[in-house]
């Protein structure tokens, strides 16, 4: 295969990550979590007790900070932080935190380097419509609000982060975040014009994998 890079966005508990790791290691090419890479800004921020108002402390921290991506881990300044940044604290800020543009400068530039080099999908809230403008082939994943708190609330579980946690609790959390990204001032989350749009409700893991490499397969 050429080099080709692949833009998947959507809402929280879509299924974007799950379904691009399985593309990215069924046509051998690197997965980008961009959402475990804001992820990991909000943990050292909280690390650092920072107020997210503070906008010199955040510039300071951001140019300092190494985030490395290998498979499935995510490594903030060459610690295994893969499980941490999925904690309820860290869920709770993690879109305010995106939403700040000194922090999407800076990773949307390490983004938009790891794409120049490689052939990627990368899957975010606007990879299509902002990070990667240019991408081969964009998807738009969606499912009903009821699935993505479902989703979430058993990813969570399975992990060990949600024993104080009850599903409604998840959905509410879902909710406002939908509010926070699609209502951002900066690059909101929004399906671009020439995304494809994959309902995944109702649909296994496999099924949508297949999908979407059927429409890459048409697209290149």
């Amino acid at each position: 295969m050429n080099k080709i890079v692949i833009a998947v966005d959507g809402p929280a508990g879509a299924g974007k990550s799950t379904v691009a790791k399985k593309i990215a290691d069924k046509l051998n090419i690197l997965y980008i979590d961009t959402g475990a890479m804001y992820r990991a800004v909000t943990l050292n921020i909280i690390k650092n007790n920072i107020d997210l108002k503070d906008d010199e402390s955040i510039q300071r921290l951001l140019e300092n900070i190494e985030i490395t991506l290998k498979g499935e881990k995510i490594y903030l300044n060459q610690k295994d932080v893969s499980k941490k940044i999925r904690s309820t604290e860290v869920n709770r800020l993690v879109s305010p935190v995106s939403a700040m543009p000194i922090v999407r400068e800076k990773l949307v530039k390490l983004q938009r380097d790891m794409a120049s080099l490689n052939s990627v999908i990368m899957d975010g809230r606007d990879i299509g419509t902002n990070v990667l403008k240019n991408a081969d082939v964009k998807i738009y994943l969606t499912a009903s609000i009821d699935e993505r708190a479902k989703r979430r609330y058993l990813e969570m579980k399975e992990k060990g982060i949600a024993a104080d946690l009850d599903l409604d609790a998840v959905k509410k959390d879902i909710i406002m975040r939908d509010k926070i990204d699609s209502e951002r001032t900066l690059n909101p989350l929004k399906k671009a014009e020439d995304a494809i749009i994959v309902e995944t409700t109702d649909k296994s893991i496999d099924e949508v994998v297949n999908e979407i490499i059927d429409i890459v397969n048409k697209e290149i």
